[in-house]
């Protein structure tokens, strides 16, 4: 008897569903158009992009949709906003309304459902994402009727052109913005800068002026944010430096902390939501209970994977736990500087007691079986909600071989979700799976 579930099945065996990069490179090309060749852009990106898509459980993709309610529901509370902006920096201590556009929340797959591995602010991919869940091309009947027929990229841009409007009237304003700007460090050399072109054109498309900028390239003048001659409405940020404390983020930082512009993500939205130290509480139902969080909701959060703060205290304790554990820097993002407790050495140990740290109890990943030149081959996979004010945007996964998500994997990238229904009683039972490879 096949004891695996038909998701799993055919993250396993289904090479039914290919995926159109072409399509996607397509989109790409005409928002890059007159900016930089389409092959440019490609030219370093060979696994941006997956060719196969990921099958999830209509249930699975439920118990992730409520751990980001119970976890958004809780950072709204007093007594939570208390106590973690206790060790957030002093701008995170400034509420300018907004709520964070494009919130990312990574899960692992697991046989007691999913796992939460960690929250991130701006979170990228999105605009990427979206257009590959209307690229699949399935080769077969059997499959075809997976692939959602919805128009899912103008369901999404509908929802994204409501969430940066509600951050615009969050912050106070009315009307709407003229001038968006797009920020991150050089933006031109980042490995996602294809996704800023979508962005700007998504703009563009709401009738708005949209740059794409270094926050070098800022100035903070008279009282607004200004680009060249261009004065800045709203930020799209998307900069690292999450509490803007590095000289080149010195004039987003003055509009910010006087009201002249709307940012979002925002330095709050981070201290809030995606400080890894934030995860000690939200995995710990004691301390969430003392904080007020209602019992439905610590019901929820008890499936978080169990993080402490690495201490001098319990540094000998974590150590003869380590290869159970993950460690990651506290103000940490993407995978960076994070630890797999059973390849950890004692010079790196030395480093994270130095540091500011969290240890985490290790979830493994699933995994998605792709063609890589013919050759069926195995890669991990995780899947992001991208969300806005709790509520679930985009569903998207991400395949990799190594520790985190890398993108440097042969067959690996991010990766459309298909959701599956689950079955009722009286609904016909699969069958076997189609013999199909592309």
């Amino acid at each position: 008897m096949n004891s695996l579930t038909l998701e799993e099945r055919l993250n396993q065996d289904c090479f039914c569903i290919d995926i159109d990069q072409a399509q996607v490179w397509a989109a790409v090309e005409q928002a890059a158009a007159d900016v930089v060749p389409v092959n440019l852009l490609k030219q370093h990106r060979a696994h941006l992009f997956s060719s196969a898509p990921v099958f999830l459980s209509e249930a699975d993709l439920a118990a992730m949709s409520k751990i980001v309610q119970a976890i958004e529901a809780t950072a709204q509370l007093a007594s939570y906003q208390e106590t973690v902006l206790a060790w957030a920096p002093e701008i995170a201590k400034v509420a300018t309304g907004p709520r964070g556009a494009f919130m990312g929340y990574d899960f692992h797959l697991t046989p007691t459902g999913p796992k939460l591995i960690e929250v991130n602010t701006n979170a990228g991919g999105a605009f990427l994402n979206a257009l590959l869940a209307q690229a699949q091309v399935a080769c077969c009947p059997e499959v075809r009727a997976l692939v959602p027929a919805a128009d899912p990229l103008a369901d999404f841009e509908a929802a994204v052109w409501g969430m940066f409007s509600a951050e615009w009237e969050l912050q106070g304003r009315t009307g709407r913005p003229r001038v968006v700007a797009i920020v991150d460090d050089a933006p031109a050399d980042q490995y996602l800068y294809p996704e800023f072109l979508l962005a700007q054109a998504f703009f563009a498309r709401q009738g708005l002026e949209a740059v794409i900028a270094d926050p070098g390239d800022l100035r903070f003048d008279r009282g607004r944010l200004v680009l060249g001659e261009l004065n800045i409405d709203l930020v799209y940020n998307r900069l690292v430096d999450f509490t803007f404390d590095r000289p080149q983020s010195a004039a987003l930082k003055q509009a910010y902390l006087a009201d002249a512009v709307v940012v979002t993500p925002n330095p709050r939205n981070h201290a809030l939501l995606a400080d890894k130290r934030n995860l000690t509480l939200l995995s710990d139902p004691e301390q969430l209970e003392a904080l007020g969080v209602d019992a439905e909701q610590r019901r929820i959060l008890a499936a978080l994977p169990k993080a402490k703060r690495v201490t001098a205290g319990n540094a000998a304790e974590l150590w003869a736990e380590r290869k159970s554990l993950f460690f990651k820097p506290a103000g940490g993002h993407a995978g960076k500087a994070v630890y797999r407790g059973d390849k950890l050495t004692r010079g790196a140990w030395a480093g994270i007691l130095e540091g500011d740290f969290i240890a985490q109890a290790f979830a493994a990943p699933s995994a998605r079986r792709v063609q890589v030149e013919g050759d069926p081959q195995t890669r991990k996979l995780d899947v992001r909600l991208y969300t806005y004010a709790g509520e679930t945007l985009l569903a998207a996964a991400r395949l990799y071989q190594g520790q985190t998500t890398n993108f440097r994997t042969p067959g690996g990238g991010f990766a459309p979700v298909v959701v599956m229904k689950t079955l009722s009683a009286g609904d016909a039972r699969p069958g076997p799976l189609p013999v199909c490879a592309s």
